[in-house]
């Protein structure tokens, strides 16, 4: 619907619920109807407002896209969450203008949801016309501000104050993919429960455990989980990020995701040993390199990884592969209607470096999708467990990942590979880390990949505000803090003592979740119950009044932060009851160019193989590809960008949830296709290689 007609539609059925209203005489529910009443009456008022602002943008977002036929950048993207949002308040207020005379119509609950909605607008409209300085501000094309002191400290300063609630309470996600928001919620309440027993003396499942018990008032109250959302886990510490997204480590959760996920031959992990490697220079064969081990912060030492096969292939059930294996990982495995003959070295070797934010998973927590890959792409896939911030921040994770790339050059035919093709492919921080490894592998003269696949790739790790980032304010699942703490802890700012990952053995780790969760498991399911039956009364003992919760709030005056001058004279965003505890990461490595590889100079990017993007239009990195693309673009860098509707950041992990990530995610497996030359097989012909 074109936007013109969409915000006609809002002034007409704001009207219409007004009018019906009006002529309803319902006095026990007065209150709620003025209030709803002046709800609409606000959304009018946000509408004609706005309109301009959209068709402002409308008119010169497409000079900031890749090209014409790749529609992508943050404008854009602030666009369609605006248009979303109203299409949803459209939908409410139908329902209202059409029911709200009926017996069963509930006048408080419709009232809250377009509350909720109207709060959203009117930070939308702020996100605006801030977005309004950076058109104004940058130079053509340009979608990052990188002036000292400009919109980037400005909307630091509006994330600290600014209501953030509304978009984790009723609104929840309302802008991405409906078959994703039941997910999102989860998530979200999950974190919540979360950080309200982090610090707590348990280990990560057992606070897990816990939390399920503690959640019911997160389910039955949107309004207390938003507020809960923004009060807590946005001033936890990387820590306790670390410890959430690192749930999906945990045995138990990963054991139920293995039920659905694709039975491959072989899933083990061993440790390269940290010894120098000999490699031939790229430019003469005839003379060779020697690449030594990682040794940043704590000296050498060994790298560990994970390879994943559909078939059992020469090489990866030798003596010498296996005694670099860990007794504790998996092993090789050889299901039913599997061959137990040994298949040839495959001419490609996928190398995958992991999402996390450099500071949390493994491979691990991405091998679903990287198994479905293995056998849609009929290769071997090595995926590398870097050392994780803030215990080893840059340039550890770097050296790693390079290490173990060299080495799987060296020792292909261990992989079931000759390597004579070899794609890096990776998400997020892992998409950062394949170009960084790629600009190392060229000022080190050894081979570069033939190929790069970067799904949402974080390429400049700097607190430059640009539109999509505005989008941090939005994002259930890259808040601007969670967005510093992972740069602070990456750039080493945040580190007190480095040192190597310590390894919590898994079923020791199990045996005291258990113990925890026996131990917890009374209290917790009492505090359950009484949710269900009393909510006003968990809502009362939640953390906001607890002397128990698990960080008290960094002290703050509510005072009114420094205005933001290019708001009009009438208009102020909703404001926070509770500031966030921000760090604004502050040292000269985030402009490091293999930190940050958009700021890389065209002599570190010249000679890059092909680099393929694939990002998210609702993603706040979505600038970051962007402009890479375009900068390659400029240089004569072969490079492409597909940017996909409707998903959050770290769309691969979640695959099968939706059909729009899995299509995301094929579109990942044609782009390393292109890399490897491959001709896509028909899907008989892929199950009968599988089996023979």
């Amino acid at each position: 619907m074109d936007h013109k007609n969409v915000f006609a539609a809002l002034q007409e059925v704001c009207s219409d619920v007004i009018s019906a209203l009006n002529g309803s005489h319902n006095s026990s529910n007065a209150d709620a109807t003025d209030r709803l009443l002046g709800v609409m009456r606000q959304i009018q008022e946000h509408g004609r407002a706005v309109e301009p602002l959209i068709t402002g943008f409308t008119a010169v977002y497409h000079h900031y896209d890749l090209d014409a036929q790749t529609p992508g950048n943050g404008y854009r993207t602030l666009v369609k969450v605006v248009h979303s949002c109203i299409i949803h308040i459209l939908q409410k207020a139908r329902y209202i203008a059409s029911n709200c005379t009926g017996a069963f119509f509930r006048m408080d609950h419709n009232m809250a949801e377009m509350d909720a909605y109207c709060s959203a607008l009117c930070q939308l409209r702020a996100l605006l016309y801030l977005a309004q300085v950076l058109l104004s501000d940058n130079a053509h094309g340009q979608l990052y501000s990188q002036e000292e002191g400009g919109l980037s400290e400005r909307f630091e300063r509006e994330y600290i104050s600014m209501h953030k609630a509304c978009f984790y309470g009723r609104c929840l996600g309302f802008q991405f993919s409906p078959s994703l928001r039941p997910f999102l919620q989860t998530v979200v309440i999950s974190m919540v429960s979360f950080g309200e027993n982090y610090k707590k003396q348990q280990t990560g499942l057992g606070i897990a455990a816990l939390s399920f018990f503690t959640s019911g008032k997160y389910v039955v109250d949107p309004e207390l989980r938003g507020t809960e959302f923004e009060r807590i886990t946005q001033n936890l510490d990387v820590q306790f990020w670390k410890t959430f997204w690192n749930l999906t480590e945990t045995e138990l959760l990963s054991s139920l995701t293995r039920i659905t996920s694709t039975v491959v031959q072989v899933n083990v992990i061993f440790t390269i040993p940290a010894v120098s490697l000999s490699l031939p220079l790229a430019s003469d064969p005839s003379f060779s390199v020697s690449m030594n081990p990682p040794v940043a912060h704590w000296g050498p030492g060994p790298v560990k990884v994970r390879l994943i096969s559909h078939t059992l292939r020469q090489g990866q059930d030798s003596a010498e592969l296996l005694a670099l294996s860990r007794p504790e990982g998996p092993q090789l495995s050889l299901p039913g209607g599997f061959s137990r003959q040994t298949a040839p070295l495959s001419p490609c070797l996928l190398i995958h470096f992991h999402g996390g934010g450099f500071v949390a998973q493994t491979s691990k927590s991405h091998e679903n999708y990287l198994k479905s890959w293995s056998k849609d792409l009929n290769v071997p896939i090595l995926s590398v467990d870097y050392s994780l911030a803030p215990e080893a921040p840059f340039p550890r994770a770097l050296e790693e990942c390079f290490y173990a790339y060299c080495w799987a050059l060296k020792n292909c035919h261990l992989l079931g590979s000759t390597a004579e093709r070899v794609c890096l492919v990776g998400d997020s921080a892992g998409g950062n880390l394949c170009i960084t490894v790629s600009m190392r592998a060229m000022s080190h003269g050894v081979r570069v990949p033939d190929g790069i696949v970067a799904a949402y790739p974080a390429t400049l790790l700097t607190t430059d505000a640009s539109p999509s980032r505005l989008l941090t304010l939005i994002d259930p699942l890259l808040p601007l803090s969670v967005l510093y703490k992972c740069i602070d802890a990456y750039a080493g700012t945040s580190c007190q003592s480095v040192k190597p990952a310590q390894q919590l053995d898994t079923l020791v780790a199990l045996g005291q979740d258990t113990v925890k969760l026996l131990t917890n498991f009374a209290q917790g399911a009492t505090n359950w119950f009484q949710t269900l039956l009393d909510p006003k009364a968990a809502a009362s003992s939640s953390p906001t009044t607890s002397s128990n919760g698990p960080l008290p709030s960094k002290s703050h005056s509510v005072e009114k932060p420094q205005e933001v001058k290019e708001y009009p004279d009438n208009f102020e965003p909703l404001r926070s009851r509770c500031l966030v505890d921000i760090r604004t990461p502050c040292t000269p490595i985030m402009k490091n160019p293999f930190v940050s590889p958009l700021l890389a100079p065209e002599s570190l990017l010249k000679g890059l193989p092909p680099v393929h993007i694939v990002a998210s239009a609702l993603d706040a990195l979505l600038d970051d590809s962007v402009m890479l693309a375009k900068k390659l673009r400029k240089m004569n860098q072969p490079v492409t960008l597909t940017v996909v509707e409707d998903l959050p950041h770290g769309f691969l992990s979640l695959v099968q949830l939706s059909k729009e990530t899995q299509e995301a995610s094929d579109i990942c497996v044609k782009r390393i296709r292109e890399v490897f030359k491959q001709e896509e097989l028909p899907a008989d012909q892929r199950q009968q290689e599988g089996l023979n």
